[in-house]
C-alpha cells in the first residue's frame, strides 16, 4: 500500500487528555517517525508535532481520533 509522509500538529489544552493521547499514538507507533513535544507553560499548554510515514487513511484516521478528545486540537499537512 501507498504511503505518505505527514506531519501532524497537536495542540493540547487538557492535561487530563494526555494519557488517551499517548495510547493513541502507541497503537499507531509503527508509522511514527519522530514526536516532538514542546511544553509552552506560560499559556498552559502543550504543542506536540508527529511526524508519521502511513497510508492515506491511517493518517486522516490517526489525526481524527486526536483531534476528538477534549480539549485537544489535531491537523494533518502532507507531502504531495
Amino acid at each position: 500500500m501507498e504511503t505518505r509522509v505527514a506531519v501532524i500538529s497537536i495542540i493540547l489544552e487538557d492535561s487530563a487528555s494526555v494519557q488517551a493521547m499517548n495510547e493513541i499514538l502507541h497503537q499507531h507507533a509503527e508509522y511514527i517517525i519522530g514526536r516532538m513535544g514542546i511544553p509552552y507553560r506560560a499559556k498552559g499548554i502543550n504543542i506536540i508535532s508527529v511526524a508519521v510515514d502511513a497510508p492515506l487513511n491511517v493518517i486522516n484516521t490517526l489525526s481524527g481520533r486526536i483531534g476528538r478528545l477534549s480539549g485537544v486540537s489535531a491537523k494533518a499537512a502532507y507531502t504531495k
